[in-house]
């Protein structure tokens, strides 16, 4: 998927909001126009998507200090659109957990639900990342009761498929902690919520 380049995005906003006013001014409404539209479209393409795909690019290529800082630019995520604000979280929790931070992947993972996400690819993917955090702080138990719940979702995406079939397998071995390689690979080379998917519809 293309992705535009944030600070490409952030120059075409300014310029073609204040360089079409000032056209508008100048020369009249239709000299400005062209820019004006340019600059809101850039616009309303940052405030309902924000950062997240670019994110999930950098996040996919181990990136990992780039894509924190490429998130921090959603600057405002409370206006994102429909599902992808639940991303945004999601997002989050997989940056806490390439970091092994289970506590703070948690929070953000349970926000991503709470808040919704688009398809229940990425709720099984959200799911699936914090029964590796309680399997990382080695509560099995806990860790094999949100596997069931997330065995009751239609996952479609393959490579989760994978996933949840080798987590299983472990889970599966009673008592015993989880590899340690299981987890962060859901931000790394495994399914990435902001992949190649479809977009949630506009409302």
């Amino acid at each position: 998927m293309f992705v535009i380049n944030i600070y490409l995005r952030f120059a075409l906003i300014v310029g073609g909001i204040l360089g079409g006013i000032a056209l508008w001014t100048i020369f009249g409404f239709w000299y400005g126009f062209p820019f004006l539209l340019v600059g809101i479209i850039m616009l309303a393409g940052y405030l309902m998507l924000g950062t997240i795909l670019s994110t999930n690019q950098l996040l996919g290529q181990q990136r990992l200090q780039e894509a924190e800082e490429r998130l921090k630019l959603t600057f405002f995520p409370k206006i994102l659109l429909v599902g992808y604000k639940g991303v945004y979280y999601m997002t989050h929790g997989a940056l806490a957990m390439q970091k092994r931070d289970f506590n703070n992947a948690e929070i953000w993972l349970k926000k991503s639900l709470a808040a919704g996400l688009p398809s229940e690819n990425e709720k099984g993917a959200a799911m699936l990342q914090l029964v590796m955090v309680a399997a990382g702080k080695n509560n099995i138990k806990s860790a094999q009761t949100q596997f069931a719940e997330l065995k009751k979702l239609n996952i479609t995406e393959p490579m989760l498929k994978e996933q949840i079939k080798e987590v299983d397998k472990q889970l599966k071995q009673a008592g015993q902690a989880m590899n340690p390689s299981m987890i962060g690979m859901m931000g790394a080379k495994g399914f990435r919520p902001g992949g190649k998917r479809r977009q949630p519809k506009m409302r």
